[in-house]
């Protein structure tokens, strides 16, 4: 069930009450008039011999009395709990992003995304955050707030629900998207979504969320202000400053620059593109480039790949299919979904009769044709690389293809992205890819853009967020070159602990965090060991040595060398009979030397002597599994 949270003109009326409540040296004058009169009374009372000391001593109670309101004036209370700031993703990684918000009883958590496998996880789908510390504090969970639909920031959210039911809040189309993840796992039922529009506040628990509009590469993007008592933190999301957007409306900066004169704690600001200078390009500028490449290719089918969630250049796309009288089709299956449900929201808008299914493009003469395709990034099972590898049902790529791969890669994709271009120009076709043309923009804030956004939010404390330890640095950089002190930048890793009182920042102590594998259906089954055990198998290959050995210490059979991955057998037979004696001789060792009832000890020698046989003639270092079966 989706519930939409309206307009609220909260934060004003609090910040009104604010001010009534902090108008406290009124009530401390009317104190000090009381006072001031009570040496007024001593006055009255009849002269005497010994007047003139009473008098003196009123006096000094009177110059006490105009003294006290001075000394007494009540100051701000300091909130009794510091406010607590944790990352337990998205810092020094790209993606897993997820930050938690927590004072006293209660926690709210920002984002909730995944990553993806480097070439180190060997078979791994998708990397999650460790949720431990979530799991433990459930009860404190006030509910989940997202910034953007994308999978590095709402892709592990069906793997925290599963666990923990917790109100997820987010405007419509990151709405959509997630909905989508939910029904792949079956817990659309159950979750407790909420529609909050850009500009909205919520209270959760002690927290006062508003969600303020941002420009990025996907539409109902937003960042954050976080109220709390110790003060307000300004969460940027993932943003850009885009002047002319396709879609929504220019980033809101003048709510920006209104919290920087209310008051701001900390800014936590997207470090992605910290390294570049100036602004980042606007996504029009990708549309402009799409006109003269589609008249390049006239008389050609035309082939995009692009990310399924970037539906401002998807409708950039149909508009300029539309233009130039192609119909257009939709392959690869998150691509369809999004497309899907941007569509039913309104967020697409696709004019009658040019969206056609995939399987009826081949159909169409070539030069009617548009396919928008997953695989930008060189994904091993995306539609792109398998039509590369000429495996794809519906779609074989000839000569006659025009193909543009309208993304960037994701550092540590470039090999994958460069496979694919180069099998596709193996299949004849024409490549074009961002080095080329300008078939790309970013959606985060470039260096001028951090600056701009440091000199409106005028914070305290800086928090660089959302990027590899680089991007920090270079971000914390941005921070001191507009005047904030270097003692008041914080850089973070993944589970430290910021602690925070409103005056100072600090970090405390380290809670658990870091990565949970996904591999099929097994959600944390893979750790390092088993990874380190797949890196060596797919480095060296595996030897497996079976033999059956009696209870009374004599070899019954064997032994038998299987061999995967380390040399082809057929071709290395002396090898494998060299090593099958060098076994057998150590074996019949072992089981004279007493030690043939001591299992562990067998196997041990066994993998020991084979282990230095082979090294010795081949330089490697197979993985070696002795099978021993008391026969």
């Amino acid at each position: 069930m989706t519930t939409e949270i309206k307009q609220d003109n909260t934060p004003k009326k609090a910040i009104h009450r604010k001010k009534k409540t902090f108008k406290k040296p009124a009530a401390a004058a009317g104190k000090t008039k009381a006072s001031a009169q009570a040496p007024k009374k001593a006055d009255k009372k009849p002269k005497s011999k010994a007047a003139p000391k009473p008098k003196a001593k009123a006096q000094t109670q009177n110059r006490t009395a105009k003294r006290k309101p001075a000394e007494r004036k009540p100051l701000p209370k300091k909130p009794a709990s510091p406010l607590r700031i944790i990352m337990l993703g998205g810092l020094n990684e790209i993606g897993k992003n997820i930050t938690v918000f927590e004072y006293e009883n209660d926690m709210i958590v920002l984002d909730c995304g995944i990553a993806f496998p480097d070439d180190e996880m060997l078979g791994i789908d998708v990397v999650l955050p460790d949720f431990t510390y979530l799991t433990k504090n459930a009860d404190k969970i006030r509910g989940v707030i997202l910034t953007h639909g994308h999978e590095d920031h709402i892709g592990a959210l069906p793997y925290l629900l599963k666990s923990i039911n917790v109100p997820i809040y987010a405007t419509r189309l990151t709405l959509g998207l997630v909905e989508n993840k939910l029904a792949e796992h079956r817990l659309l039922g159950s979750a407790q979504l909420n529609t909050v529009n850009p500009g909205s506040v919520i209270k959760l628990g002690q927290f006062s969320v508003e969600f303020i509009h941002v420009n990025h590469s996907i539409p109902d993007a937003v960042g954050f202000a976080i109220k709390s008592p110790v003060g307000t933190v300004v969460h940027t999301g993932d943003f850009k400053i885009d002047y002319t957007p396709i879609q929504g409306g220019m980033i809101d900066l003048a709510r920006f620059a209104s919290l920087g004169s209310e008051g701001v704690l900390a800014l936590m600001a997207d470090s992605t593109n910290a390294e570049r200078p100036g602004y980042t390009a606007s996504e029009r500028n990708v549309g402009e480039s799409f006109e003269p490449l589609f008249q390049r290719a006239e008389g050609r089918r035309i082939i995009i790949a692009t990310f399924a969630s970037n539906i401002h250049r998807i409708q950039q796309i149909i508009d300029v299919a539309v233009k130039f009288n192609r119909k257009v089709a939709v392959s690869g299956r998150s691509m369809v979904s999004v497309v899907e449900t941007a569509i039913n929201l309104g967020y697409l808008t696709v004019p009658e009769n040019i969206l056609v299914d995939i399987d009826s493009a081949g159909r169409l003469r070539a030069d009617e044709m548009v396919i928008v395709t997953t695989g930008s990034q060189g994904e091993p099972m995306s539609a792109l690389s398998r039509m590369a590898a000429g495996e794809h049902r519906q779609v074989n790529v000839n000569s006659n293809d025009f193909i543009i791969i309208s993304a960037t890669p994701i550092p540590g994709n470039e090999k994958l992205v460069g496979r694919v271009i180069n099998d596709l120009m193996k299949l004849g076709a024409e490549v074009i890819y961002e080095k080329m043309y300008e078939v790309h923009v970013s959606g985060h804030a470039c260096k001028s853009e951090l600056q701009l956004m440091l000199g409106l939010v005028k914070p305290k404390y800086y928090i660089p967020v959302h990027g590899e330890y680089k991007h920090l640095c270079k971000n914390a950089l941005i921070g001191e070159s507009m005047g904030i002190e270097k003692n008041h930048i914080i850089i973070s890793d993944l589970g430290k602990v910021i602690e925070t009182d409103g005056e100072t920042m600090q970090f405390k102590e380290t809670v658990q965090a870091g990565k949970v594998l996904v591999d099929g259906l097994g959600v944390g089954d893979v750790g390092s060991i088993v990874l380190r055990d797949r890196k060596h198998l797919a480095q060296d290959g595996l030897i497996i040595v079976a033999a059956a050995v009696s209870s009374t210490g004599k070899l019954v059979s064997g032994p038998d060398i299987i061999s995967r991955g380390f040399v082809y057998v057929r071709e290395s037979e002396e090898l494998m009979e060299q090593a099958r004696e060098i076994t057998k001789t150590a074996l019949e060792s072992a089981l004279r030397t007493g030690y043939g009832v001591d299992w562990p000890r067998l196997k041990t020698t066994v993998k020991d002597s084979l282990a230095s046989f082979v090294f010795q003639k081949t330089k490697r270092h197979p993985m070696i599994l002795p099978i021993i079966i008391n026969a």
